[in-house]
């Protein structure tokens, strides 16, 4: 009796796992339950690893996890998770932790946290350079319903800046990034505004995050079951370049998107109703 019951625990659990559908996505490795709610990831350089973090409300701390999932390190940061978001780093592996996540859209200044590459190597707790910001065009504190469009989820380096993508919080333009910039250096920065795209306009096309291909000719943008790339943009006007949706097949609470080369990237959801907290691949053309 106790061997038959076995048996068919294994086949149900056997069956059970094949039929879950990725979609286009190719499962990577289940995330460790430190991250249930991990909401920034980037790629070490020269390692099969990655940074991430957890959302609001929990410690701050950025993990060092393998591509199938497991935690090697913990690092503990100095600084409140008031609502980290994403992470990004420089081409001198400097990481960036963005704490900007501004759901009531009442925050009047936004904050980075800039880790040195050398403190990632060598220290336990890091003491990290602070970048905070704000937006000029926002003048009240939430502003009107219908101008809510100051939360942000997403960025990424290039050339020396930061470069920040809005989530929209306004029901009639719920896919609707606002691309703003700002040094990333030390100090109180105002975003200089550079353009602006809508993904459609419900909340399955929510910016969650953002990345640059290594050669810095691919920009992503990531929703629940989207990928959206831009290529032949000029300057930094990424958002007015070529545009190509990629339907992923598959929706779940997607907040981390990162290139571990120009053709793949690395994305990773929430644990949300029993599912997800896993890592995915995905191969851009």
């Amino acid at each position: 009796m106790r061997l038959t019951f076995l048996r068919n625990l294994i086949i149900f659990i056997f069956f059970t796992n094949c039929s879950v559908n990725y979609g286009q996505l190719q499962y990577a490795g289940k995330i460790s339950k430190d991250l249930e709610e991990v909401s920034g990831m980037e790629a070490i350089p020269n390692s099969d690893s990655f940074w991430m973090i957890n959302d609001s409300g929990n410690d701050p701390k950025v993990f060092e996890v393998n591509n199938k999932g497991k935690i090697y390190k913990t690092l503990y940061i100095q600084g409140k998770n008031s609502d980290w978001e994403d992470l990004t780093k420089d081409t001198e592996g400097n990481l960036y932790v963005g704490d900007f996540g501004n759901n009531a859209n009442d925050r009047k200044h936004q904050k980075i946290y800039k880790l040195s590459a050398s403190d990632l190597a060598s220290k336990k707790s890091i003491d990290p350079v602070k970048i905070e910001f704000s937006f000029p065009d926002q003048k009240k504190f939430p502003p009107k319903k219908k101008d809510r469009h100051f939360d942000v989820e997403s960025f990424f380096h290039h050339n020396g800046n930061l470069y920040l993508f809005t989530k929209s919080r306004t029901k009639s333009d719920y896919g609707r990034t606002n691309l703003y910039k700002i040094p990333a250096t030390k100090g109180k920065h105002k975003a200089e505004f550079i353009s602006t795209f809508t993904t459609c306009d419900d909340l399955d096309c929510w910016v969650t995050s953002a990345a640059m291909s290594p050669n810095g000719k691919k920009v992503v943008l990531l929703s629940h079951d989207a990928v959206w790339q831009f290529t032949d943009f000029k300057g930094d006007d990424f958002l007015g370049g070529t545009v190509k949706k990629y339907e992923l097949g598959h929706s779940s609470q997607k907040e981390s998107i990162c290139f571990t080369d120009n053709k793949t990237v690395y994305i990773s959801d929430e644990e949300s109703h029993g599912s997800g907290r896993n890592l995915y691949v995905f191969l851009l053309d």
